[in-house]
């Protein structure tokens, strides 16, 4: 009889973030896992092909975009307010994709990140929904760890 172990995907909603190491509680989405590079034409006049080559250029990271329900916790705005003071206020954000026993699986690491954006909850008299804050991290890398 043959053991087949399955390998089912893991779920989006089972996740946490550490900024420099420290737990950072309770954000209900991330978005912007995504690095891409730039292609570099070029062509040598001694070349004998009709076409240019394709190098490899520079990396670029798109920025990631953390939401939260909205807390007393203002450590986001502690943060964004030194960089708004002008502090090179950088810090390292590691996002943490956990299996369904709640054990760390994967980890993506965002270097040298700093607050450029951040928001504050939209008000509505006649809604429901939770309060929420958002911040957009620019950062200088990104790597995954299995």
């Amino acid at each position: 009889m043959a053991t087949d172990k399955r390998n089912d995907p893991f779920r989006a909603y089972n996740f946490s973030i550490e900024i420099d190491g420290v737990p950072s509680g309770a954000f209900s989405e991330v978005g912007g896992l995504t690095a891409e590079g730039d292609a570099v034409d070029y062509r040598e006049g001694t070349d004998l092909q009709r076409n240019v080559r394709k190098l490899v250029g520079l990396r670029k990271y798109t920025n990631l975009t953390l939401k939260r329900g909205y807390t007393p916790d203002n450590v986001l705005w502690k943060w964004y307010n030194n960089i708004m003071n002008g502090d090179p206020d950088r810090r390292n954000v590691t996002i943490v994709l956990m299996n369904e026993a709640r054990e760390p699986v994967l980890r993506w690491h965002a270097e040298n990140a700093w607050i450029n954006k951040i928001e504050g909850p939209a008000f509505k008299a006649s809604g429901n929904e939770v309060a929420m804050e958002s911040v957009e991290l620019v950062h200088e890398g990104l790597t995954l760890e299995m």
